[in-house]
């Protein structure tokens, strides 16, 4: 049987972790750690039984350990557990048939357990999914760790690619990335000494600027909610900073000058789940990205601290959209919708219309996490034409429009993550803190309509 050389791969998942500035008169909070990833691959493992390997079709090419059965086992030595408080384990997994689970103990064959995987059929043995469980208490530091496969079924149920553990580091929730204070003082101070640009006679009195972003590519990657592990996801639609990967952070965004938005100066990043017409990918041109203001007082808005990050919409909801629903995608130019899908959840366009989505996100920050857990509890929507209470920190109300090449038809469409009401958006904002700040400065708090050159 053949053997590899272990190699572990230190993944971290997150950002510099602190609190929120005096200068917004907000109380502060003890940090909370983020999770840091240790993603192990199948096929790096010292010592194994019954464990053959194969080239995977996987995103990331290289070998997964296959056509494993009841009883085989492999053991990976130093595999780092971080430090006391929650773990979250993960295995990339694909099964043509069969259930069972994988039990991942330490130690020895028989040793503690640590987690456990469970498995069931996944479509086919190159069909990959990622199965995440989470561990309350268990051993830290460097560690041998044994998958051990259990089954009733007879021979082989289960593929595996890669497994992850990530250590919440001091026992805090993981996943609450806290905003570095001394940055974000600094860029508070900077945009509170910005002289506003005169707005001339004839401005439309709206409170908007955006960024006009082109298709990017297509990855099923996502770096805020899977950090560091490629191909993990559904397939996603990327939009503005051309290197977002699985493996994106703040500083690899802002590092990375290539970016499909005007202005250059957002290297932020946007995405969106793939829309599919049966099994053909339809990418939007582009898509619109508005940073507007809900707000009774506009005045009151900052800019996004840099690395913040956050999601709008639920890729779990799998519901029915028929016409009237929340959130419904619709038909824009001239003829509009002219129908619907044969199962009534999608709209039929007129030949000089196009199918169309406005996903709108939170405009209200905690002012204390640049992400969450969820990463939605860090934001709420405005409430009664203000924030208040514990998301008192008014940020651009940002909406993402997206507009398809396609008119549809009775077949209807699908997204990567299932129905239409699971339509979601991500962003990662790495704008140009300058930039930005005048943005919100000239066109927010002054409730003036800019383009996206920033301008009246």
């Amino acid at each position: 049987m053949p053997r590899h050389p272990a190699r572990l791969s230190t993944l971290l998942a997150g950002a510099l972790a602190v609190v929120l500035a005096a200068a917004l008169n907000l109380t502060v909070s003890t940090p909370k750690a983020q999770a840091a990833a240790v993603t192990v691959q199948a096929e790096s493992y010292a010592a194994q039984s019954g464990v053959a390997l194969e080239a995977t079709a996987d995103t990331g090419g290289g070998d997964n350990a296959a056509f494993l059965a009841a009883g085989d086992w492999m053991r990976f030595d130093n595999v780092d557990l971080g430090s006391a408080g929650r773990l979250t384990v993960s295995a990339r997994i694909a099964s043509a048939g069969g259930s069972g689970t994988i039990e991942l103990r330490t130690s020895t064959v028989t040793g503690p357990l640590l987690a456990v995987i469970e498995v069931a059929p996944t479509g086919g043995w190159q069909t990959w999914v990622t199965r995440t469980t989470e561990v309350s208490t268990h051993p830290t530091g460097a560690q041998t760790v044994f998958a051990v496969m259990r089954s009733t079924t007879p021979g082989d149920f289960v593929n595996i690619n890669w497994f992850s553990f990530a250590s919440d580091g001091d026992g805090q929730a993981a996943g609450w990335v806290p905003v570095d204070q001394a940055k974000w003082n600094a860029q508070v101070a900077q945009f509170r000494a910005m002289t506003p640009a005169p707005v001339p006679a004839g401005v439309v009195r709206v409170p908007e600027f955006n960024a006009t972003c082109d298709y990017s590519h297509s990855m099923p990657d996502d770096p805020i909610v899977l950090p560091g592990l490629p191909g993990a996801s559904h397939m996603h639609s990327f939009f503005g900073n051309k290197s977002t990967d699985a493996f994106s952070t703040t500083q690899s965004l802002l590092n990375s000058k290539a970016t499909t938005c005007a202005p250059a100066e957002d290297l932020s990043s946007y995405w969106i789940p793939t829309l599919y017409e049966g099994d053909k990918a339809v990418e939007p041109q582009n898509m619109i990205v508005y940073y507007g203001s809900r707000l009774s007082d506009p005045s009151a808005t900052v800019p996004f601290p840099e690395g913040f990050r956050m999601i709008a919409g639920n890729a779990k909801a799998q519901t029915p959209t028929p016409a009237g629903s929340p959130g419904q995608y619709w038909c824009a130019g001239p003829g509009g919708e002219i129908g619907r899908s044969a199962d009534g959840n999608w709209p039929i366009c007129a030949p000089t219309a196009h199918l169309t989505h406005q996903l709108v996100f939170p405009d209200c920050w905690d002012g204390k996490n640049l992400d969450s857990p969820d990463h939605k509890s860090h934001v709420a929507f405005t409430y009664d034409g203000k924030c208040s209470g514990a998301y008192p920190v008014a940020i651009p109300n940002l909406s993402f429009v997206v507009t398809y090449p396609t008119q549809g038809s009775a077949a209807g469409f699908r997204l990567a993550s299932g129905m239409a009401s699971s339509v979601h958006g991500d962003f990662f904002n790495a704008w140009d803190n300058t930039a930005q700040g005048h943005r919100v400065k000239d066109c927010i708090t002054q409730k003036a309509k800019c383009n996206s050159a920033g301008t009246f």
